[in-house]
């Protein structure tokens, strides 16, 4: 591993750039977090006292959403400033049949506009390390590497090829552990590194933090993600700390235990006086909890579903030599924007500037990030659910559209049919349906979903609906009225 990180830090080639010109991204991306996980979101059963302290010097903000309640789609939305249903990724890439089925691509068109890319163009040092999937999993070994999407260097998991750690699995109930890999070992382009999965995340943040330092040495601006998979099952925190091994009970402590990880890299930036003025950590998550083990706090929903607790994410964001004292420690429970918005935000606020034939979803709320304004995107936001996703644990027939506008919140089927309508402002946890009362935005926002679904590409959702969920026998969403769940 020592010599995997040296040989990080010494490919570093990008002509320097003054870092006092162009601040540092850093992005972390936590995989099936729930909104009020976070203790500083308001968690009673865990601690994470090293991203509190980052929401206690910049900003919390409660209405940000990811484009996608599942994890491949809603990463490409964030490294491309665009709906992933353009790039034919509407659910998480699976094996190359599974995915035929479903109608997907088996992984992101390198063509897409990373904003790694832009970055790396505009001179700054680019890194990748975590769980990537975006292409080179399960089966499908013949996916662009990693560095192929803009990227200097990249350490990732079994959902991406290059160098890859892969977990083992340990618990008090086995003599040995057990690999985690889901056939990566087998794929080839890359070493393998095999560590305990309670301290994978602690690897990608030492090469991380080399990434970081190196790039600081030679005055070079850095753009990195560092994508954690602690707190998606399978759940293996410390064997110490096992306690009764109930879902949540591991949850937590694999959360805390990732908040732990994480602090080398935060620690490094605060710590040193120029990149704590000059840099930008955003932490999110990737989608909503896996029901049973993380909380959306006072929202309905969870992975998978288009409901708030599905789509909405806490968001902390640090900047303190960006931000106005004014508002650091600060909450901002008004302003809705999502992850296509931070590509242009943070162009913006680096000063780069991208390609002409470049198309952003995504609108500039740089003001809004760094707490110049509580402005919120202009456009609304759309939603469509993954195509194998009619059905989901223990909720059914669910819509297959949303779409988000100032205060409402509205969901139907494809065909614009079974529409529901919440006042978000009034109802954040959806507990109303007031479509009836409110036909005309009803019928305006359903218009405006159809819309926008029929401009996109489309997958194989309408085909898979009336599939029942798997084990259960019965009709799927056209065999009843659906009902939200």
């Amino acid at each position: 591993m020592h010599r995997l990180f040296l040989v990080l830090a010494l490919a570093l080639f990008a002509a320097p750039v003054s870092a006092a010109e162009k601040p540092n991204i850093i992005l972390v991306f936590i995989d099936d977090m729930g909104w009020g996980d976070f203790s500083c979101f308001g968690n009673p059963d865990a601690k994470t006292p090293h991203i509190d302290r980052l929401a206690s010097e910049g900003i919390a903000f409660e209405q940000f959403y990811v484009n996608s309640p599942i994890c491949s789609p809603s990463r490409v939305a964030i490294s491309t400033g665009q709906y992933p249903q353009r790039w034919g990724i509407t659910s998480y890439l699976s094996n190359r049949k599974h995915n035929a089925e479903r109608g997907i691509e088996n992984w992101l068109d390198p063509e897409a506009p990373m904003l790694a890319r832009t970055l790396k163009e505009a001179g700054y040092a680019t890194g990748h390390f975590g769980k990537w999937h975006m292409g080179g999993q399960r089966d499908v070994h013949e996916a662009p590497l990693i560095t192929e999407y803009g990227f200097d260097e990249s350490v990732t998991n079994f959902e991406g090829l290059g160098a890859r750690i892969l977990p083992l699995k340990y618990s008090p109930k086995t003599e040995n552990p057990v690999m985690h890999n889901l056939g990566s070992d087998t794929l080839g382009h890359g070493p393998v590194i095999w560590h305990d999965r309670a301290f994978v995340t602690e690897k990608f943040v030492e090469a991380a933090t080399v990434f970081a330092r190196f790039a600081a040495s030679q005055d070079q601006p850095f753009y990195l993600n560092l994508w954690p998979d602690d707190v998606h099952t399978p759940m293996h925190p410390p064997l110490d700390q096992w306690g009764d091994g109930s879902d949540r009970h591991l949850y937590c402590r694999v959360l805390e235990e990732m908040d732990r990880q994480l602090s080398p890299l935060f620690d490094l930036v605060h710590n040193d006086p120029k990149l704590r003025e000059n840099t930008i950590i955003l932490v999110c998550s990737d989608n909503g909890p896996e029901v049973g083990f993380g909380s959306a706090g006072h929202l309905h929903g969870h992975k998978a579903t288009l409901f708030e607790g599905g789509v909405r994410s806490s968001l902390v964001a640090w900047a303190p030599g960006l931000m106005p004292d004014s508002v650091k420690g600060t909450r901002n429970s008004e302003s809705i924007f999502s992850a296509i918005d931070l590509i242009p935000s943070l162009l913006k606020i680096t000063g780069v500037e991208t390609a002409n034939s470049v198309r952003y979803d995504g609108e500039d709320l740089s003001r809004t990030l760094l707490g110049r304004s509580k402005e919120s995107r202009t456009a609304p936001l759309f939603f469509r659910r993954p195509p194998d996703r009619a059905h989901f644990r223990h909720y059914r027939n669910l819509p297959d559209l949303a779409v988000r506008s100032g205060e409402w919140k509205l969901y139907c089927d494809y065909d614009g049919g079974n529409p529901s309508l919440f006042d978000l402002t009034n109802d954040a946890g959806e507990e109303k349906n007031v479509a009836e009362t409110n036909a005309e935005v009803t019928k305006r926002l359903t218009s405006a979903v159809l819309e926008w679904n029929a401009q996109m590409p489309d997958d194989n959702g309408p085909g898979l609906e009336d599939l029942p969920p798997a084990g259960q026998k019965g009709k799927g969403k056209k065999g009843g009225k659906k009902k939200k769940q």
